[in-house]
């Protein structure tokens, strides 16, 4: 292509005054000069690619391009004026086309120009092209404005398209006009910005004003009250150049705020307005004005956390409000408008609330300033604020400096390698606010702040970096004598820092708090639990050694006093409190204040004093009583104390003012909260000046209910611990202590030690260790109890199963209408289903029982629709569910479902043939099944119906009516047995059956059927079942014998032809319509229905849905109120790099396991059914393309894809417009179902859809939506398919983007808001940021990037791995009722349930599935009551929107610290006094892993996350500032749960270990010989007792409790049994290492990250290579330590202990360490299967021998995996280092007591035996040296010789053996017993090396060690593969593993082999 030379293409510059150029009156020159031309002339007007766009040119010119395809068609010549502009303006941009693809898109763009240009001139219908803009425009323009209020759907398109393409077209107008000149100025249509405008929710522009949601009057009054701008200053600078002059639009000239900022938080604050003024809004007069009340309550949402935080800072706030209403509301709007555009402005800084209110405490003073017009002194000026007032201004110069801040220090976070303590997380920078040395930053702040500075003072560098920063001006103002002093303040504060700036800065370091690597954190956060622990250990043992016989003995004085000794332990856990509060803190001493350093240093003095103190007077005093005998109260009797115990009491004193304020915390809490004198005074010593966690306090009530529930735990424990763990020790304790052992096995390194010590300590360690953790089993079963009584209370699993479900479905509208239908008069009255049901159903009149009847029925069908559009239901169980909808309704005759009705027709007639007896006792029995008699009733009444509208002959008809009249006769007198021979029944309703089926048919051929079967009907009425004959044929036979009779009715009766045979006798076919066809297709399916519908619905999901709604209607429920009075509330999802849906190519592809869509045909086969049904056809292979792209659809709503979770959210907006239908509309139009009219009226439709938008949003956070888009990812197109498909559904995303400033490129980042529009993505909103908002945890700042585009009162937090259902969404309105006020503390988040519904095909699925599901029920029902204690363990919670914006947002995003984001924003909240509930009345659906590597992983991540929690400034403020009981439920419930898991694991490591010991020594052994000597039985128990008891089990007992709750009891004793069979004790054993390694090692070393887990929905065959690479260190590693202690254990102790014993008491560890080594096998599908074992032994061997290098993945190479597992260790402090180097000294007490027991070693026990040993291994370390050395030399070139070499070395090591075997008694058992002592070692010297990297890295030490470590995975590999191997030789092995891990598929006849079988193994 030739090279094109642009001649400037600037409009202005290509036009002239006098014409000749582009855009000018006349002259046809191109505006374009080109080099080469198009030789084609011929106009074809194809689309030019507007989508695949430059990313540095594509949000300026991309809605020109697509204006330009849109109207190509039409106006050809405006479409090639809109592309010429778009090329105008990317030149601009870019003029030398630096940006990646800009030149080319440039050049393709020049070239359709040039093709376009002649064309279109000559098709110009104007004179110029301005004027053929202009008229364009006009059109587009009149369109809108005539239409604009138009509802119908065609308008609706075209009504969208006008309004895309007018404010463009306007724009292209502007810029043509100022390139012709002043001759184009006439047109006021064309100044100032465009009438018309994109917009998200509310169209405010002038084209808007008809459209539904703008003619709500709530939204008009809150419009007019923002657009209201009489009064205030500088309106008519602005005012003139915008149409619609509003408050916001003064906002942004005068503080420099973004536009689309502006835009965004004026709808944002219009929607809130609305939504509270409706509901505050009780006459509907007024609504067009806002309502009284609502700026006072959004003002204090607002500006609660403000106005605290000028409070705690004694500083007065700057809001300052006139007295006059007018004014005030103005006012009020401005200061809520300021902070809205801060708050959306202010990026990351929005996690940083108190710097947000630094900010606007500021920004609102010069708002006060502007409003008074004060004036600058100096100049006579108007005050203008200090920082500028540019478009960008308040981003750059307030924004953009603190942002830099954050993001260099989390820059030295270097991914979580870095310590916490060397750089300030948001946290630190949030809290530097909390402190008045804040204000020192002034205003504008002074960038050469030490705040500012980030340089760590590690840094020698840091002496010379110097930040530099705008000095401040100083502002003289008047009018206020307040300002002025305020100003005052600040000029003083300006210069004490321009004497600060010749300073030498420092890095200020971390703020308040410290985040150390240490275990202390754990006894530093929850102290007062820890010392109760220890001082009740010690209490209990001090009354087991005095033999208590009565618990009232401990009374006595001498005992009393020994117990009072706990208090010296007491004083000494303090004084450690103190020392550890200091340390800890010793980082954060820079910013901490005076007074806070002086109180840990008072602290640390008189816990030292203390701790000296009782000591000395314990010693001194002891047993030195003075006594006291009473003489009036004898009951006394004589009591004594001593000195020590008056100095206790004194100690106690200040416990006393704690339990006071304990007792009541209504006192406590105003101390806390106060900032008066005495208060500070009061509160100084127990807390610390801190903004947060201050009046934490719960009510008093909750108080005893949590204190109870604890008080009887701890009492249980205690009792328990006393009696079995405690207790029973004493007596063997102290005989050995009396029995002296002079004779050891092993040389003895402290002889000297008396009583026994080490033996001692090995029995008693694991029992404390017991002790310190059993508390977390009692919890468990607590928890259970307690969760299960009010599960029971709260009506939790009333209708569990279909026989429950249909025995209380007539109970269903009542229920509904009382929870789900808006009370006439109330609308927010909250009322308990099961004690006001019956009083309810008296008070509800009968018109609104028949109207919430109608509702209901529309409910219940669009339910049942909902399952059958998700294919969870066939066709015909659709008709089987659903309620026919008819006016009947309204008089109260119920057609109830025909799944109710099933089979009762020929029951009943069965029951009737043979009755004997009267007829009162056969309608007796009948009415005792009430769907029997309703079936019977509906029947006799369809039938009549039919008879009525098919027999249309007079005669038939009158004959007819006489039988009916004659049998309702009977019935009526209680005669039909007698009048009736009911025998026949049967053949009557064979014929009934025969008559409808033909109606159905409707063929006209079967006239003569319908006939005979009508004669047959009447002869067998007539004949054979009236006894006496029928009267009415009776009749017509006495008038033929009778002649010259008097008139009678039958005059006019012929009696020829026979009846019904006449032509005209019946009407066939009948003339269907929809109800009519409806009606008789349910006589059928009642006469036809057998049994079968008793199981309908078949799915088990649709049963369980529609059973937990059944029940939920029943629940403690708050009554819903009108759609248009409840609360609004968003949903935000993020997303990242989640799957949005299947492609094709997934379904299809199979590489390393089976294809996705082979799965989901397997496990969901009929839901499958049911989907082809829908589509219509047989198979998969018929399907269209259309059906094709609904099969995605289908696969993708069964996986965790972004689509289920969108669609399921959704459904928010699906129920809104049906509840705001049922609201809304007439009992006319309610008949016609709600799909009719939504439709049918549009103008209904139009409301409806107003009103859903008005109340819910969805935004969708997806980051990479841009970046996927422009690089034509398919998934970026998928979005937005899904919003095309979801109207109301929002894209937020970054865009990141090169702008070349000054030749250079720069990188800037934007926040974008998208929704779609014309079938493509339209932006809304683009809000630029200071830089990438990925600073810290990914999804919090993924999620606090789009927060700002949300809308409502309230924000649900969704993962993209969620679901919702209709059902459930219908009830959110309830939900939403929570927020508002009622009895005690209005709740800031609620807690909702949750479904897991990735349980239902493989074994681990299932355990998963019970295991999460047994959480988010029963756990989370008792933290949230009576605990008071839950936090917001993810989603799907609701947040207090308002409340959470000010205060920090809903999670927190510390890189590492805030790895388990969501839980922080619990913490966060009550810390902040907000309170938290939960509520089981609504459920949405959860996505969990369902491989055990999935699920491993994800149980490492959250261990992490705990283990980081731990050493989190939140945790420790919760356990220190909490109460006594609620700091235990936060324990147990938090951290501590991970802790107690950990303490368990080490306990078996303590016992194993004092086993070793006592073992090894022979102490064991000499003790059990003293034992049998003397007869001892209780020494030998205690010896043998250390197994401890296995209450492991016990913590299942709350997810049976729940089980039995929603299934039964015996469901969950089966469940239970069948999930041990299926080995879950295997499973959660396992799952007991991975939380507990990945704990331990995050605590001591770091490396928390986050760990993807992939979802995937298939089952797969995990590799060898790939288990061994996730499990060896964290489960592998210690599976072999434990084998090795325990085989040792038994080797040792064989020669005088009963091994049977033995194996009783080590059963447990034995299988511990077995489910360690082999669960991943075990669970690994395939696992056993030979050709996979072959396949896995090939890719092992590969891995373990590829080398590493840069660039080789860890699944590559073993030496890659080896640098990786060791991460956490490289950027490990020493203290870490030293505690790993400690822990690896275990492995060398093999060695060390082994050699002891060799037969060479005979009985020598000196020293030499051990040094010796260490000779051997030296040996054994030269010897693999020597042989690597010959490898490395010889190998290559000496083949040879290297094997003479190795056979050398070979023969020398065997000659030497059978040398020492000769002649130093060496045996075989000895070899044994040296690879059993060595190989620990060996292990043992590789950790310590790895310990000692840093300095051994690099040098043949290290290399050694790599190759050590390589031969020890070897071999560990080869010892797990071997069994592997051998169990899968045997035949039967891999199916019965496969029955193991499927058998719930298995149960529910889903084929599994296939999906197995299927599989391929990809090479």
């Amino acid at each position: 292509m030739a090279e094109i030379v642009v001649a400037e293409p600037s409009i202005a510059s290509t036009s002239s005054n006098t014409g000749g150029g582009y855009g000018s009156n006349s002259g046809t020159k191109p505006f374009y000069i080109r080099s080469i031309t198009s030789g084609n002339d011929e106009y074809v007007p194809e689309p030019f690619d507007s989508e695949k766009l430059p990313v540095t040119l594509k949000s300026e010119i991309q809605r020109f391009l697509r204006v330009a395809n849109l109207i190509d068609a039409q106006e050809p010549r405006v479409a090639c004026l809109c592309r010429f502009h778009a090329f105008v303006v990317a030149h601009d941009l870019d003029r030398n086309s630096n940006g990646r693809g800009v030149r080319q898109f440039k050049t393709a763009l020049l070239q359709r120009l040039e093709q376009d240009e002649e064309v279109t001139y000559r098709k110009r219908k104007e004179k110029s092209d301005v004027r053929e803009v202009r008229r364009v425009y006009r059109e587009y323009k009149d369109y809108i404005i005539k239409h604009g209020g138009e509802s119908t759907l065609e308008n609706r398109d075209v009504l969208t398209k006008a309004r895309v393409i007018a404010p463009v077209l306007h724009e292209v107008s502007n810029t043509l006009t100022k390139a012709a000149g002043t001759q184009a100025h006439a047109d006021n249509d064309f100044k100032g910005r465009s009438e018309f405008y994109d917009y998200n929710i509310l169209p405010l522009d002038h084209g808007g004003v008809h459209q539904a949601i703008m003619q709500l009057p709530e939204i008009k009054a809150a419009v007019g009250a923002v657009r209201n701008v009489i009064g205030i200053p500088f309106v008519e600078e602005f005012s003139n150049h915008e149409p619609h002059f509003d408050l916001f639009d003064w906002l942004q000239h005068c503080f420099g705020f973004q536009k689309g900022n502006v835009a965004n938080q004026r709808e944002h604050l219009i929607l809130l307005l609305a939504n509270i003024h409706i509901r505050r809004c009780n006459k509907p007069a007024n609504t067009l004005k806002l309502a009284d009340g609502v700026l006072d309550e959004l003002m204090k949402k607002f500006f609660k956390n403000y106005t605290e935080w000028c409070k705690f800072l004694e500083k007065k706030n700057s809001i300052r409000l006139p007295f006059t209403d007018p004014e005030a509301e103005q006012y009020k709007l401005l200061y809520i408008g300021l902070y809205l555009l801060i708050w959306g402005e202010a990026a990351n800084l929005r996690f940083m609330p108190e710097c947000l209110a630094y900010i606007f405490h500021h920004i609102a003073f010069d708002l006060h300033s502007i409003l008074m017009g004060d004036t600058i002194l100096s100049t006579g000026d108007s005050f203008l604020p200090s920082y500028g007032r540019g478009p960008e201004s308040f981003l750059v110069n307030m924004v953009t400096p603190i942002y830099d801040v954050i993001r260099k220090e989390a820059m030295k976070n270097q991914n979580g390698m870095t310590d916490h303590s060397t750089w300030r997380n948001y946290d630190d920078l949030n809290e530097f606010f909390w402190s008045p040395d804040c204000f020192q930053l002034g205003w504008p702040m002074n960038q050469n702040h030490d705040f500012f500075y980030v340089q760590s003072p590690e840094d020698p560098k840091s002496k010379n970096n110097r930040g530099s920063g705008k000095p401040t001006t100083d502002k003289k103002r008047e009018n206020n004598d307040e300002e002025m002093e305020l100003n005052e303040e600040d000029q003083s504060k300006d210069g004490e820092s321009n004497v600060e700036d010749k300073k030498e800065r420092k890095w200020l370091g971390k703020t308040n708090f410290v985040e150390f690597r240490s275990f202390w954190h754990v006894f530093r956060s929850f102290d007062r639990m820890w010392a109760f622990l220890i001082l009740s250990l010690q209490a209990m043992i001090i009354m087991a050694c005095h033999d208590l016989e009565s618990p009232l003995q401990m009374f006595d004085t001498p005992i009393l006093e020994d117990i009072m000794s706990i208090f010296i332990t007491s004083a000494v856990l303090k004084l450690v409190q103190a020392v550890l509060d200091i340390s800890f803190t010793w980082k954060a001493r820079s910013t901490m204040d005076h007074s806070r350093a002086r109180k840990h240093t008072l602290k640390v003095v008189i816990a030292a004093i203390w701790t000296i103190v009782l000591p000395i007077f314990y010693s001194k005093t002891r047993r030195k009583y003075t006594c006291y005998s009473s003489q009036y109260r004898s009951w006394l009797g004589e009591w004594c104390y001593s000195s020590y115990m008056l100095v206790v009491a004194f100690y106690l004193m200040s416990n006393a003012v704690n339990m006071i304020l304990f007792s009541v915390p209504a006192i406590g809490r105003y101390i806390e909260t106060s900032n008066s004198k005495i208060s500070s005074i009061l509160s100084w010593w127990t807390q610390p000046r801190l903004y947060v966690g201050r009046g934490m306090q719960e009510s008093q009530f909750s108080l005893l209910k949590y204190s109870l529930f604890w008080v009887l735990l701890l009492l249980s424990k205690l009792a328990f611990s006393y009696s079995f763990e405690i207790k029973p020790l004493i007596a063997p304790t102290r005989q050995i202590m009396s029995i002296g052992i002079t004779k050891y096995d092993w040389h003895e390194l402290f002889p000297r030690v008396k009583n026994n010590a080490g033996a001692i300590a090995a029995i008693w360690a694991p029992v404390i260790m017991v002790y310190f953790m059993d508390t977390q089993i009692w919890y468990s079963v607590f928890c259970a109890i307690f969760g299960g009584l009010y599960g029971i209370l709260h009506h939790l699993g009333e209708i569990r199963t279909l026989g429950m479900l249909r025995s209380r479905f007539q109970d269903l509208p009542l229920a509904f209408m009382n929870s789900l239908i808006p009370h006439p008069s109330k609308t927010d009255k909250h009322l308990n289903r099961k004690s006001f049901l019956s009083e309810m159903f008296q008070k509800v009149s009968e018109k609104q029982m028949r109207n919430g009847l109608v509702k209901f029925v529309v409910v219940w069908n669009e339910i049942i629709n909902c399952f059958r559009e998700e294919d969870l239901i066939s066709n015909r169980e659709v008709e089987l569910m659903k309620m026919p909808l008819s006016s009947e309704l309204h008089s109260g005759v119920v057609y109830w479902p025909i799944f109710l009705l099933a089979n009762k027709l020929p029951m009943a007639l069965t029951v009737a043939k043979d009755f004997v007896g009267e007829d009162a006792n056969l309608s007796k029995k009948i009415r005792r099944d009430v769907y029997m008699y309703i079936a019977i009733k509906e029947c006799y009444d369809s039938l009549k119906y039919v008879l009525d509208i098919l027999v249309v002959g007079d005669l038939d008809r009158r004959i007819i009516a006489g039988i009916v009249d004659e049998i309702e006769e009977s019935i009526r007198k209680s005669t039909v047995l007698k009048d009736f021979d009911l025998s026949e029944l049967l053949t009557l309703y064979a014929k009934c059956i025969d008559l409808v089926e033909l109606l159905v048919e409707g063929n006209k051929e079967h006239h003569t059927k319908v006939v005979k079967v009508l004669q047959d009907v009447f002869e067998i009425v007539t004949s054979d079942m009236m006894k006496n004959g029928s009267r009415t044929l009776a009749s017509i036979h006495a008038y033929h014998q009778t002649e010259g009779c008097s008139t009678t009715y039958f005059d006019d009766v012929e009696p020829e032809p026979p009846l019904f045979a006449s032509k005209h006798s019946i009407h066939f076919p009948l003339t269907i319509s929809d109800s009519l066809n409806e009606k008789i297709k349910r006589f059928l399916l009642l006469l036809t229905v057998k049994d079968t519908a008793m199981d309908i619905p078949s799915n088990l999901d649709a049963r369980r849905r529609i059973s937990f709604f059944a029940t939920s209607l029943f629940m403690d429920i708050p009554r819903a109120p009108k759609v248009r009075n409840m609360l609004s509330f968003s949903v935000l999802t993020p997303h990242l790099m989640e799957e949005v849906k299947f492609s094709t190519k997934e379904l299809n592809s199979q590489k390393d396991y089976v294809s996705i869509g082979f799965y989901m045909q397997k496990i969901f086969p009929d839901e499958l059914e049911n989907f082809l049904e829908r589509m219509g056809v047989e198979n998969l292979e018929e399907l269209d393309e259309h059906g094709k792209e609904e099969l995605r659809d289908w696969a993708s709503f069964r996986g965790q894809t972004l689509s289920r979770t969108i669609r399921g959210m959704m459904y928010y907006q699906k129920a809104l417009k049906l509840q705001a239908f049922l609201d809304m509309a007439e009992d006319d139009d309610i008949l016609q179902g709600y799909a009719a009219i939504e439709g049918g009226n549009d103008t209904l439709s139009a409301q409806l859809d107003a009103l859903a938008d008005l109340k819910f949003t969805h935004v969708v956070s997806y980051q990479l939506f841009g970046s996927q888009k422009t690089s034509g990812d398919p998934q970026a197109q998928e979005i937005i398919e899904l919003m095309i498909r979801y109207p109301s559904l929002r894209v937020a995303y970054v865009e990141e983007r090169e702008e070349i400033v000054e030749n250079k490129p720069l990188t800037t980042y934007s926040s974008v808001l998208v929704k779609a529009v014309n079938g493509l993505d339209q932006e809304i909103y683009r809000i630029k940021l200071p830089g990438s908002p990925n600073i810290g945890e990914g999804k919090p700042e993924n999620q606090n990037h789009a927060i700002i585009f949300t809308r409502g009162e309230a924000l649900q937090a969704i993962d993209m791995n969620q679901d919702n259902y209709l059902e459930e969404a219908i009830k959110m309105r309830n939900l939403l009722q929570e927020f508002l006020p009622r009895s005690g503390k209005r709740p800031k988040i609620l807690g909702l349930r949750e479904h897991i519904f990735t349980g239902s095909v493989s074994s681990l699925a299932w355990f998963m599935s019970y295991q999460e599901t047994s959480f988010v029920t029963i756990g989370q029902r008792l933290l949230a009551n009576p605990l008071r204690i839950r936090f917001h363990y993810g989603h799907p919670d609701l947040f207090d929107r308002v409340f959470h914006l000010t205060r920090g947002g809903i999670s927190k995003a510390s890189k590492t610290i805030n790895l388990s984001e969501d839980i922080f924003a619990g913490y966060n909240t009550t810390l902040r006094r907000g309170h938290i509930t939960y509520h089981e009345y609504i459920q949405v659906g959860k996505g969990r892993d369902v491989s055990l590597n999935q699920i491993s992983k994800f149980e490492a991540k959250v261990a992490n996350g705990n283990s980081e929690q731990t050493l989190s400034r939140d945790i420790y403020r919760l356990g220190r500032r909490f109460d006594f009981f609620r700091m235990l439920s936060c324990y147990f419930t938090t951290v501590g749960f991970y802790f107690s898991s950990l303490i368990s694991v080490i306990g078996i490591y303590v016992f194993l270990y004092g086993q070793l010991y006592l073992v090894l020594s022979g102490l064991e052994k000499a003790l059990l010989l003293e034992a049998k000597v003397h007869n001892i039985r209780s020494l030998e128990t205690a010896l043998a007792s250390q197994s401890f008891i296995q209450l492991g089990l016990l913590t299942g007992l709350p997810m049976v409790m729940e089980i039995a709750l929603e299934k039964g009891l015996l469901s969950a004793l089966k469940d239970f049994v069948l999930m041990q069979l299926q080995l879950a004790a295997v499973f959660f054993t396992f799952s007991l290492g991975t939380k507990t390694h990945y704990f331990g090692r995050t605590i001591l070393h770091g490396g928390a990250k986050y760990r993807p887990t992939g979802r995937k929905v298939v089952v797969f065959h995990a590799s060898f290579t790939e288990n061994y690479r996730l499990y060896s260190r964290s489960h592998f590693m210690k599976g072999f330590e434990l084998l090795l202690l325990l085989i040792v254990h038994d080797i040792i102790r064989r020669s005088y202990r009963n091994h049977m014993m033995y194996v009783m008491i080590t059963s447990a560890i034995w299988f511990l360490s077995l489910t360690w080594l082999f669960a991943p096998f075990l669970f690994n599908p395939s696992g056993f299967d030979w050709g996979k074992i072959v396949d896995d032994w090939k890719d092992w061997n590969k891995w373990i021998k590829q080398q590493g290098g840069i660039g080789i993945q860890q699944d590559k190479s073993w030496q890659s995996w080896w640098y990786d597992e060791q991460d956490h260790l490289r950027y490990s402090g020493w203290g870490s280092r030293i505690i790993e180097i400690l822990l690896s000294l275990r492995f060398f007490i093999y060695q060390y007591g082994l050699v002891y027991h060799l037969d060479i070693a005979g009985s020598n026990k000196t020293v030499v035996v051990y040094v010796l040993s260490w000779v051997v291994i030296v040996v054994i370390f030269l010897l693999v040296k020597v042989v690597n050395l010959g490898r490395q030399y010889l190998s290559d070139n000496h083949q040879l010789s290297f094997r003479l070499f190795k056979a050398s070395l070979f023969l020398s090591v065997i000659a030497t053996i059978i040398a020492l075997s000769y002649i130093c008694q060496l045996s075989v058992s000895d070899l044994i017993v040296c690879c059993l002592a060595f190989l620990p070692t060996g292990w043992g010297l590789i950790l310590v090396a790895q310990a000692f990297r840093p300095l051994i890295q690099g040098t043949v030490l290290w290399k050694f060690t790599r190759v050590f470590a390589q031969a020890y995975d070897f071999g560990m590999g080869i010892i797990l593969f071997t069994p592997i191997a051998c169990l899968a030789w045997l035949p039967s092995i891999s199916a019965f593993q496969t029955q193991i891990l499927f058998n719930r598929a298995f149960s529910r006849r889903l084929q599994i082999q296939p999906i197995l079988k299927a599989k391929k193994k990809h090479i």
